[in-house]
């Protein structure tokens, strides 16, 4: 029997959905060799070991894309399909979880684990779930990831669990210069041993060719100005599963209700109209590399505050160097041409619309960053 998802990539192809790329083929080949093998069962009908596939590559290149085709041809029931970071906010979950529970409760979680260390359980529980994980956009920054990566594939490696990964960076570039990174190579060790790696090194990026074919800045009137940024997000969202977000500032949740991997999409009145401020706006830009920003409205004198925020969340993702498409009202200078703060408002006004040129698209940042505002699940080392 052929490889479905070689098939659904030949059909993409065909219906124009997908541009042929010869630096895809190894992927396409690694991928349908993986489906292949989750198909398979060893001596007495049990699981074998299977050994996953570690996609890298510059951004743009099609590795969602083909993981999604993958994911979705998969013979593997349990599965799940997660970016990284949400996967690793789950994990530092059920180890809070664990650790402030008393044994009732971890029990009702986790079942019947002796002992307080909680990679295994942890590790038992999401391998109950799922057989075949997929990750999209590793790339470690946190210190309490890494710490706690190395034994967390082990236990999920012991349990036969398989994983197809993407990832901008190579296997030994992950978390390079890292505080503590010699405590992180046995992690990169398994991964190498358990994946199959393929480099995805296509001369186009695909998503960067969509994105100058199209505009940044949606104004004027009519439905004309929504249809267009509705066709970027999906054209961008490929078939990216949307799912919510949450991320951890402080000791508190901010919640993006859609977001895409690396894409992120909210209204105007969900980032400026609720109390949010510097930290929870480089909590997003550290996140998320593409921010679609909908409905903001032509500011009036009253809503001074709500200006204010949208002053220091454009600062935010201007300095962090990030992609922005918006839906608004009116063009960037008629957004609050009067009352407190109209005049420093003019910076923001500049910085929009250097933010819609070719150079500043060329030059935006794709990668997750470094940010050390943002609250760390610091208590999974304590």
């Amino acid at each position: 029997m052929g490889s479905r998802t070689r098939a659904a990539y030949q059909k993409r192809l065909k219906d124009g959905r997908l541009t042929a790329d010869p630096a895809q083929a190894g992927a396409v080949d690694a991928l349908s060799r993986l489906e292949t093998d989750l198909g398979k069962r060893g001596l007495f009908g049990g699981r074998p070991e299977v050994r996953g596939v570690y996609l890298w590559g510059p951004p743009g290149r099609g590795k969602s894309i083909l993981m999604d085709l993958f994911f979705a041809c998969a013979p593997e029931k349990r599965k799940t399909r997660a970016h990284f970071h949400a996967f690793m906010g789950q994990v530092h979950d059920l180890i809070r979880q664990w650790r402030e529970g008393d044994k009732r409760a971890r029990q009702a979680v986790f079942g019947t684990h002796r002992g307080d260390d909680p990679i295994e359980p942890v590790a038992a529980l999401i391998a109950s779930e799922a057989r075949l994980l997929c990750f999209d956009e590793l790339q470690v920054t946190d210190i309490a990831d890494a710490m706690i990566l190395g034994r967390l594939f082990d236990a999920l490696f012991e349990r036969k669990v398989v994983v197809c990964i993407t990832s901008n960076r190579a296997p030994d570039q992950l978390y390079k210069d890292g505080i503590n990174r010699p405590l992180f190579v046995p992690f990169i060790d398994r991964i190498v041993e358990r994946c199959q790696v393929v480099e995805l090194k296509g001369a186009r990026d695909w998503r960067l060719d969509r994105m100058r074919a199209s505009r940044f800045w949606y104004n004027g009137e009519g439905e004309a100005r929504r249809t267009g940024f509705e066709m970027l997000w999906t054209d961008l969202k490929g078939e990216m599963p949307e799912c919510p977000a949450t991320l951890h500032i402080l000791g508190r949740d901010v919640t993006i209700q859609r977001t895409a991997g690396g894409l992120a999409r909210a209204t105007f009145s969900e980032l400026c109209d609720r109390p949010l401020g510097s930290r929870d706006y480089l909590a997003i830009a550290a996140r998320f590399h593409t921010l679609f920003i909908e409905d903001i409205p032509l500011l009036t004198p009253d809503r001074r505050q709500a200006a204010n925020r949208f002053v220091t969340l454009i600062d935010t993702l201007y300095e962090a160097r990030r992609r922005l498409v918006a839906l608004a009202a009116g063009a960037p200078e008629a957004l609050y041409p009067a009352g407190d703060g109209a005049f420093e408002f003019q910076r923001t006004v500049s910085r929009l619309n250097e933010m819609q040129g070719a150079a500043w698209l060329d030059q935006a940042q794709t990668e997750t960053l470094d940010a050390p505002v943002v609250a760390s699940p610091q208590s999974a080392l304590d």
